[in-house]
């Protein structure tokens, strides 16, 4: 079971690193490890403009790890294939049944992959696009039309999915937005500073809906 205090999280406080936030390794070729400084400057995003305190040293944790359930919110990119074993499946289940969540960023390429592969952990639920007026787009930053679009790809619009159970938003998919490129080092990608500015105050909404609205 995952356990944690929402008034050791920070918000609005200066405190000493509370909790890590890790990235999800998986199997199946994908490169799970995209985008490396990403999570990395999000974190730091959110511990000087919300105030949070979490711990800037990002963890990796397999799918299949125990320690899994150690992270209330892992990130899940790549541009490719992926596959969850039964063994995986299940471990995520518990764990997102147990009070974590996951949070998966379509890195272009993984959309066919990560639906199937979502199916094997809730096969009774399914993906349920999240309006423009979910309280996830009106957190400290405002998105009236919902999420926003960092890199265009195949010219779609945005979109971000969500697996509820039991009432609680439990995984999070945003598609054709690729908002952990717009994490990165400005010199990775090039983009603007206000589209970068953009995406980490949209991941920045993320981080303080899972720990205030989704628990």
């Amino acid at each position: 079971m995952v356990f944690i205090s929402l008034s050791s999280i920070g918000f609005g406080q200066v405190k000493k690193p509370t909790f890590q936030i890790a990235v999800l390794k998986y199997k199946g070729g994908g490169d799970w490890y995209a985008n490396p400084t990403a999570l990395p400057n999000l974190v730091k995003f959110c511990n000087k403009n919300l105030g949070t305190s979490i711990d800037e040293d990002v963890a990796t944790v397999d799918i299949s790890d125990p320690a899994l359930f150690n992270y209330p919110f892992v990130h899940m990119t790549g541009h490719g294939n992926v596959v969850f074993s039964a063994s995986d499946a299940e471990n995520l289940r518990n764990y997102l049944m147990g009070g974590g969540f996951l949070h998966i960023d379509d890195n272009y390429g993984m959309d066919q992959f990560i639906r199937k592969e979502i199916k094997k952990v809730f096969p009774m639920l399914d993906w349920v696009e999240l309006p423009a007026n979910h309280p996830l787009f009106s957190q400290t930053y405002k998105f009236p039309k919902g999420l926003p679009k960092i890199h265009e790809h195949d010219d779609q619009r945005s979109q971000a999915f969500g697996i509820v159970y039991q009432g609680r938003l439990v995984c999070l998919y945003t598609y054709e937005t690729d908002l952990g490129d717009g994490w990165e080092d400005p010199e990775v990608h090039g983009d603007s500073p206000e589209k970068r500015e953009e995406a980490l105050r949209m991941g920045a909404n993320i981080i303080e809906y899972v720990f205030t609205k989704s628990f």
